[in-house]
């Protein structure tokens, strides 16, 4: 195994809808999550994350898992919705609260807080309004910022505004497997992400304002290789490369959207250009201390004029696949960081590895989840990291994902990517193999 640099940043990831539970305790109204899982059809086996992992209740337990396990750095997300129940106006401190007591939980374990302001659970209230298609949630996305900032922002060792915005706006607004459901097509695709960056732009700014150390932004990256030598499998797999991996990075760090975005607004929804605003790419290209990446495999792309992205995208054939079917591919992190490096040179800022995991067939056997796979998974990324870092790539952490098996968003409770087995039925938790050897790699 590799070395990694002095002062590496050793973290696991977990998001609040996905673990916490309780969603009617402590002054928590509702999101557009639990909407989503309350209608029928939408999630698999009719799952919710009413419950989930009861982190909510149990977060002394998980923190100290965290300190068994050797962790530096906690990355989790804080919910709207039990800061601010209606997305706006008055805040719930006992909302507040929880947070505050997860972070010096944290603190007093040795274990640095990563606090993530919006992984997906937007309040009802606000989507009742419009959600990110309308621009006056970025406005309210600032005021929370700043609220969770005043807060927190004495302790937390780093701020993320959004966790993965291109996922809210392929699944969310445009394919309709994820909340809020819309299928809108590119208008409100790009609706939806010119208004979530605005917001990140908005909330950089509240946080300076509230004194955070560090504030950056999780986004999720997959470098685009087309199936085949063909000219429409290379065009596609242009196209999707600028919408998934630079739509949500030349505006932060080039104060500009790519063209070839564009030019794709302009030819099929030219009337969702007018929303970018006087003052608007200022505001979003606000200057960020460290780049979060969020990695799983590679986009393996066929060219299909009934996508509204223009393609298909498979597993790479001849790889290891996940539980999820997702190809296992290290050397696309490689590339990822390495060409973040290549195109943005001294305007990239350090970058964590905010997110890397990989889903099991995981199952408990006289109290052990043998998940071998995992260990490797982790171990082949972590080389991976340390393959980017010898070509110049400024990576300074690594977040496991996940702590822990929790609520996999729309295939519900099927997935398993937890570092530690969680029973949903008793909620006991077990650490698994991959957990005692990433204890292990920590420990050196």
């Amino acid at each position: 195994m590799s070395d990694l640099p002095a002062g590496f940043v050793w973290g696991a990831a977990t998001a609040a809808y996905q673990i916490e539970g309780a969603v009617a305790e402590g002054g928590r109204g509702a999101s557009v999550w639990d909407t989503f899982s309350h209608t029928a059809g939408r999630i698999k086996n009719g799952d919710t994350g009413d419950v989930a992992c009861d982190h909510f209740h149990r977060y002394k337990e998980d923190v100290a898992l965290m300190k068994e396990l050797g962790l530096t750095a906690y990355r989790f997300s804080i919910a709207w919705p039990r800061v601010q129940p209606e997305g706006r106006g008055r805040t719930n401190a006992a909302g507040l609260a929880f947070y505050d007591a997860l972070t010096d939980e944290l603190l007093n374990a040795g274990i640095q807080p990563w606090p993530t302001l919006f992984h997906w659970d937007l309040p009802q209230a606000l989507e009742d309004d419009g959600g990110w298609l309308n621009r006056d949630t970025a406005h309210r996305f600032e005021d929370y910022a700043f609220a969770v900032g005043e807060q927190l922002a004495d302790r937390a060792a780093g701020f993320m505004t959004l966790n993965e915005p291109f996922v809210v706006m392929a699944l969310g607004y445009m394919l309709g497997i994820h909340a809020p459901g819309h299928q809108l097509g590119l208008a409100g695709g790009f609706a939806s992400a010119h208004h979530q960056l605005l917001a990140h732009g908005m909330a950089v700014r509240a946080l300076r304002e509230a004194g955070a150390r560090q504030v950056g932004i999780a986004n999720n990256y997959a470098p685009a290789w087309p199936a085949t030598d063909r000219d429409a499998d290379h065009e596609a797999a242009a196209q999707l490369d600028a919408l998934h991996n630079h739509l949500f990075t030349d505006p932060l760090l080039r104060g500009q959207y790519p063209a070839a975005v564009l030019d794709l607004v302009s030819t099929h929804a030219p009337e969702a250009l007018n929303l970018i605003q006087s003052g608007d790419l200022a505001t979003i290209a606000a200057p960020l201390d460290f780049l979060g990446v969020n990695y799983y495999q590679p986009d393996h792309v066929t060219a299909d004029p009934q996508s509204p992205f223009g393609a298909k995208v498979e597993g790479v054939p001849g790889r290891e696949r996940t539980h999820f079917g997702w190809s296992v591919v290290p050397e696309a992190l490689t590339q990822t960081l390495t060409d973040l490096k290549a195109r943005y040179g001294d305007d990239c800022p350090p970058i964590y590895v905010t997110e890397s995991g990989c889903s099991q067939p995981d199952v408990l056997i006289d109290g052990r989840v043998r998940d071998e796979a995992r260990s490797r998974y982790h171990e082949a990324h972590l080389e991976a990291v340390a393959a980017a870092i010898a070509r110049g790539a400024d990576v300074r952490g690594y977040f496991a994902w996940s702590l822990m098996d929790n609520f996999e968003w729309a295939e519900g409770y099927s997935q398993r990517f937890g570092l530690v087995y969680v029973d949903f039925e008793t909620q006991e938790r077990t650490p698994k193999d991959s957990f005692h050897w990433l204890k292990r790699r920590i420990g050196g």
